[in-house]
């Protein structure tokens, strides 16, 4: 599969990990690469007016941060949390595509878990 392909399956799959970990608190589900951006999910109490490829230029930075921070005695990344005055982001990247996971306030300690969802449905996606 094309790092670029957003396939049904793989949009299930990122929208039932997030759904599971987050619940309600999830506010939208984005999809990208260097080249695409794809909302995946968008709560329907909010607008769909957000800048998306706006936000993704800005996420597309963690590509590179990949490189930077790899062999440091930091380890590997993981993600990022953009902490917001009402909400998070959550950026999760595995080799050439993310995702970022917009979300309503919630213990800190579900971010954790919910990038090890997204983590988990990228690479399953990289090995097909």
């Amino acid at each position: 599969m094309s790092a670029d392909s957003l396939t049904d399956e793989l949009e299930t799959e990122l929208q039932s990990a997030a759904r599971t970990v987050v619940g309600d608190e999830l506010r939208s589900l984005t999809y990208f690469t260097e080249g695409d951006v794809e909302q995946v999910y968008l709560r329907s109490d909010l607008e769909a007016s957000a800048d998306l490829v706006g936000f993704a230029d800005t996420e597309r930075l963690g590509f590179r941060s990949q490189m930077d921070y790899a062999g440091t005695e930091l380890g590997a990344y993981e993600f990022t949390i953009r902490v917001f005055e009402h909400g998070y982001l959550t950026r999760v990247i595995v080799g050439d595509r993310g995702v970022f996971v917009t979300t309503d306030e919630m213990a800190r300690d579900r971010f954790e878990e919910l990038a090890s969802a997204m983590r988990g449905v990228l690479r399953e996606a990289d090995e097909e």
